[in-house]
């Protein structure tokens, strides 16, 4: 890890030091924003058949946490798990885990977060150049399980294109709240006709300050400091490829470390590590009537050991895995224009106890898919419509000697869209889904201890696949300096997989016991229904002057005739207030969530509402052949006590105070 950091810091000083190459001013207006996981539309502003929600330049900076739910947890549907600062995967409108693929340059993060609560997302945001959320049709081209939607980070480590100068940029950045010291930087290049690209982040965050006690209303609970709440991460990633007339091909290697708490009364943490390889091509006209073949594979070592307090192993967690994609694109076929693949993947997962070799939790799997999709769409006089397709095979065969049967799933999903300009810069959209998801291997074969969360997590390898069928209507304005949209959605799951508990306290045998530390819970299934909505309404937000941005979301789930789903967003509304005028940037955010009190009948605690205002202030200023932006921001500035509703550790751990954070970005 220290070595890591050297090196990191070792290539920002020679980063720095090649300013002469030419600048690149941050501060100047984007106009359009590239979806890069949607090869059919890739304008924002046509997302309607696939919502978007993208993340880049300034705002993307302003907005990185310590995690990738952190990081995403105010944009619109969009809460965070909260599992500490270590660990937080983003939930769309109270979708998660399985049901939210993460992927990485549009390729499966593959590690093993979407498992549990306590187990972090394998990507950095610090060094990503774009976040993108998408659902609908287009994320049929990555998995049927996405239900809930995706989330693609971007961070362009194979280049596409050959850049005549080399760009790049650096960020350093201190915080009160938890001792922050971080730093990222990014760098592309060129050599004839080969594109560079390096990046790099290191982050050490103590326990951070919260505002009362750990519990609520409980001043006996632990307070000041959360223990157990630190963290400490580096990344450090290659890029290279060959780039002509005809296309191109490139790889990247990347290696993440990640260290951090686990707060709970146990104290645990969990240490972390991922090599990861990636190759990615495209071939231009490589047929008649194909305008592209895109290629991408990807391979990754991962594992993660949770420790005990005094630093013995309690569990070692492992996934090795490989997928492929192959993509055709074609221009219009009679006015259609669309994508067809194949994707294939193998995941190997194993979960063994350190003490006794043994599977006590999850037993050793592997996990085999293969699917072919086709996303097509065509314009119709003022509609521009879009379908998409995908027929997947799944298998999963725990190790010969467990005992456990093999199971295997064929899933069809389907969806289309349409979206109709009635008028000039005013659209209105539907999209209908019909989606099928594979139980996961947890959910199946689950049956031990899981130390970090408390749990004694029993599955069932007779579990169903599950079928999702949503319909969503969406309103838009996306030209002017006025911007609006209006979002409304129903989504009726059959055999919805859900984990409950009774309360029963047992051993890590499972044997009921009143004193023990391990509470039982079963993952069982049911119908379920998830509703809810959208809104947001823009002023001047890419131009000089005042800006404002006003947004509100709500979700409900329930399972049918049993009460509410668990771990349900809070309904939401916020304010984004701003200013820019020439060098200077300043923002205020208001974000209110409402108290959460549709409970899950084994659920007994209801979340406080909470105001949350962030305020942030930037300079930006040329220096030489450089940009240099100076940035203050502060955090939680009411010192508010706020307890996520989407957290399993609500009751217990609330989010971090007050936070200032100053930093410097070079962008040259």
């Amino acid at each position: 890890m220290a070595f890591q950091r050297t090196l990191i810091t070792t290539a920002v000083m020679a980063l720095l030091a090649q300013f002469n190459h030419g600048a690149r001013a941050e501060g100047s207006p984007m106009t359009t924003v590239t979806v890069t996981s949607n090869p059919i539309s890739n304008d924002e502003n046509l997302q309607v058949l696939t919502p978007a929600k993208i993340l880049s330049g300034p705002e993307l900076k302003a907005k990185v946490g310590t995690s990738l739910g952190d990081t995403l947890s105010g944009e619109l549907g969009v809460s965070a798990s909260g599992f500490g600062a270590g660990a937080s995967r983003p939930i769309i409108r109270g979708l998660e885990g399985p049901r939210v693929k993460i992927l990485q340059n549009g390729m499966g993060v593959a590690d093993v977060s979407s498992l549990s609560n306590d187990h972090a997302v394998a990507s950095e945001s610090a060094t990503a150049q774009q976040i993108e959320v998408l659902r609908g049709p287009a994320a049929l081209l990555y998995g049927s399980g996405a239900i809930g939607g995706l989330v693609n980070v971007v961070d362009n480590r194979i280049p596409t294109v050959l850049n005549k100068q080399t760009t790049g940029e650096a960020e350093v950045r201190i915080g009160t709240v938890n001792q922050e010291k971080s730093l990222s930087f990014s760098v592309d290049g060129s050599s004839g006709v080969v594109g560079l690209h390096a990046d790099g982040s290191s982050r050490d965050t103590s326990n951070y300050k919260i505002p009362g006690s750990s519990e609520l209303n409980n001043p006996a609970s632990a307070s000041g400091r959360l223990n157990s709440s630190f963290t400490r991460e580096s990344t450090l990633a290659v890029g290279a490829s060959v780039i002509q007339s005809w296309g191109y091909v490139g790889a990247a290697v990347q290696t993440l470390n990640d260290h951090y708490g686990i707060p709970t009364a146990e104290r645990s943490f969990i240490d972390l590590r991922q090599n990861r390889f990636d190759l990615d091509g495209l071939l231009n006209s490589p047929i008649n009537g194909f305008d592209s073949l895109k290629y991408k594979f990807s391979a990754t070592d991962y594992q993660h050991t949770e420790k005990a307090q005094d630093g013995s192993p309690n569990t070692y967690f492992k996934n090795k895995s490989m997928e492929g994609r192959v993509v055709l694109s074609h221009p219009s076929w009679a006015g259609w224009q669309g994508s067809w693949g194949l994707q294939t993947e193998q995941v190997k997962f194993s979960a063994l106890s350190a003490s006794s070799g043994r599977a006590d939790t999850v037993p050793p799997t592997t996990s085999t898919s293969l699917a072919a999709f086709v996303v097509e769409q065509k314009q119709f006089g003022d509609v521009v419509a879009s379908t998409g397709v995908r027929m997947e095979n799944v298998n999963r065969k725990p190790d010969a000697g467990t005992g456990l049967p093999s199971r295997e799933f064929n899933l069809f999903s389907a969806s289309a869209g349409g979206l109709w300009q009635f008028e000039k810069g005013y659209s209105a959209g539907l999209s209908l889904s019909w989606a099928q998801r594979a139980p996961a291997t947890e959910e199946l074969y689950s049956n031990g201890p899981h130390e970090s969360t408390a749990t004694f997590d029993i599955g069932s390898v007779n579990m169903k696949k599950e079928v999702s069928r949503n319909v969503e209507l969406s309103l838009q304005k996306t030209s002017g300096i006025l911007h609006w949209k209006v979002n409304a959605f129903l989504n009726k799951v059959s055999n919805y997989i859900y984990g409950h508990t009774d309360g029963t306290k047992v051993d890590e045998e499972g044997i009921p016991d009143a004193d023990a530390e391990f509470t039982r819970r079963n993952w069982s299934q049911a119908s379920a229904t998830i509703r809810g909505g959208e809104a947001e309404i823009s002023y001047n937000l890419l131009g000089e002057g005042p800006s404002i941005r006003a947004f509100a979301d709500y979700s409900r789930g329930t399972l049918d005739s049993m009460g509410s789903l668990p771990l349900q967003p809070a309904t939401r509304t916020g304010v984004d207030l701003g200013y820019r005028e020439g060098k200077w940037r300043a923002g205020l955010n208001i974000l209110h969530a409402q108290r959460q009190d549709r409970l899950a009948s084994f659920e007994s605690f209801e979340t406080p509402s909470y105001t949350k205002v962030d305020a942030s202030l930037t300079y930006t200023h040329p220096y030489q052949n450089s940009q240099l932006t100076w940035f203050l921001m502060a955090k939680n500035l009411l010192n508010q006590d706020i307890r996520l509703s989407t957290s399993v550790l609500r009751e217990s751990v609330p989010q971090p105070g007050r936070n200032v954070l100053a930093g410097l970005r070079v962008s040259f």
